[in-house]
């Protein structure tokens, strides 16, 4: 039993990953997050977001038999895991939108 939650585990911070690092979720947002949205973004939301990411991982994999018959597997997979993911892992620190900000791109070019 330890062995299959281990396992289901990896897979999933493998999807994660994947689904995070794609070269389509970087979008580039325009917001100035303020200090105090930056530290309760680091503080509160991002916790809270990692671990409804977990969760819907595994409310994902334990409905995924039901939503596969139903043919809403992607819809449930893009609700429970991939739009949690995106909020914890590609938003901006303090930002409300997911997406990289606009000023962390640079022109290496001008150095």
């Amino acid at each position: 039993m330890k062995h299959r939650i281990r396992t289901s585990t990896v897979a999933v911070l493998v999807l994660l990953l994947a689904v995070t690092a794609g070269p389509t979720q970087a979008q580039r947002v325009e917001e100035k997050p303020t200090a105090l949205a930056m530290v309760g973004d680091a503080l509160i939301a991002r916790p809270l977001l990692l671990g409804a990411t977990v969760a819907g991982s595994v409310v994902h994999t334990v409905a995924l038999p039901f939503s596969a018959i139903g043919g809403n597997a992607d819809e449930v997979g893009d609700t429970l895991i991939v739009g949690p993911a995106k909020a914890t892992f590609v938003r901006c620190l303090g930002c409300t939108i997911s997406g990289r900000n606009a000023n962390e791109v640079v022109n290496r070019d001008d150095d």
